[in-house]
């Protein structure tokens, strides 16, 4: 009885011990459960995080991409206008001066279209706000029609001037000269009985013809140098100041037109209440301010174009006038106003004296002095 007692005794522990042991383990399991759990939490955001990063990462690589095929195209594109996606190398690809060459170096810039696009855009918009805000209320086609001619033939010369070789005098092709041959600084030339002077150009290494000055901002010699001018973002020479004059006339011609009819159609905007030109800013501000606009740029044209006539009656340049050239020993180029004026006008345009679209081959791509031309 003893023995069946502590087998019973023995039993019960047993069975304590063993549900004990049970709800240890069913405590030690349910703890894992709750940190799986917490671990996925802590997945899923992680795994949110990693997403969005992917994605940021996509969307950045993506425009990078988009960026990179903007400027190859740009770049092409602007290669194909300067005319360099070409197989054979030409003179303007290795051309020391500051110009800018298109559609294969049929088109000469100066270094800085600033002015030129600046002058395009005021030319332009003048003639559209004159076309919508004056010519449509005074409702006569042929102002139209002539505002029109007159804005075309002013940008077609604007892009000639600005777009040919003003007279750029060819390089001497030595490269370095030797340093123990010291070259004079002048010459001396005789011409129609009066002597002038003839420097030396340390860049183009010649001596400068007459009438010739090298221009720093397009670093070129430049026959018969007028001036440099910023408005057309080239420069005014040999070959291209009768387009020069020609646009300052038309130009001339535009806004003084552009004045007159935007004056008149303000005469008849003129509030009757006494108010002037306040009542005008405040009805038509648009017609206002392209009267003033056309008169700055009249009077500023009527200036330019008054000062070049009398320099093609005397026969000097821009440069040659205000350095006071010949005030000591006369102006050999003189002919008379009627000679003057037939020579600056009408006398025959001479070729340019650098043929830019020549084949060249490269010796050495360091400059011009180790390339034959064909």
């Amino acid at each position: 009885m003893e023995w069946m007692a502590s087998e019973e005794k023995d039993g019960s522990v047993n069975s304590s011990v063993a549900q004990a042991i049970d709800n240890s383990a069913s405590l030690e399991i349910d703890q894992p459960t709750e940190s799986t759990m917490s671990s996925g939490k802590k997945v899923d955001k992680n795994s949110e995080v990693s997403f969005q990063a992917k994605r940021k990462q996509l969307l950045s690589s993506l425009w990078e991409k988009i960026i990179g095929y903007k400027r190859v195209v740009q770049e092409k594109s602007f290669r194909f206008c300067r005319g360099d996606e070409i197989e054979q190398a030409r003179v303007y690809h290795f051309w020391p001066g500051n110009n800018v060459f298109f559609f294969k170096g049929r088109l000469i810039c100066g270094p800085d279209p600033k002015g030129l696009i600046l002058s395009a855009i005021a030319i332009s918009l003048s003639s559209w706000t004159f076309a919508v805000h004056v010519a449509s209320d005074i409702r006569n086609p042929a102002i139209i029609v002539t505002s029109s001619i007159l804005t075309t033939i002013v940008l077609v010369n604007l892009v000639f001037v600005s777009t040919i070789d003003p007279g750029i005098i060819p390089r001497n092709d030595l490269g370095t000269i030797d340093a123990g041959k010291r070259r004079r600084r002048s010459r001396v030339v005789v011409i129609n009985g009066i002597e002038v002077k003839l420097k030396y150009c340390n860049i183009c290494n010649i001596y400068r013809p007459p009438r010739t000055c090298h221009c720093a901002t397009c670093n070129n010699c430049i026959q018969q140098f007028d001036h440099h001018c910023p408005w057309i973002g080239h420069c005014v020479g040999l070959r291209n100041y009768r387009l020069h004059v020609t646009f300052l006339l038309t130009g001339l011609l535009l806004f003084a037109f552009i004045f007159i009819f935007s004056c008149k159609s303000l005469h008849h905007k003129l509030p009757g209440d006494g108010n002037g030109v306040i009542g005008l800013l405040r009805n038509d501000p648009e017609t206002v301010a392209l009267t003033l606009f056309s008169f700055v740029a009249m009077c500023f044209l009527a200036g330019f174009s008054c000062y070049h006539v009398y320099l093609i009656a005397i026969n000097q340049t821009s440069y040659e006038h205000f350095h006071q050239k010949y005030v000591s020993s006369g102006n050999p180029y003189d002919k008379g106003i009627l000679n003057n004026i037939k020579e600056a006008l009408l006398a025959s345009q001479p070729p340019s004296r650098v043929n830019f679209r020549a084949d060249v081959e490269p010796g050495w791509f360091g400059g011009l002095s180790d390339i034959s031309i064909k």
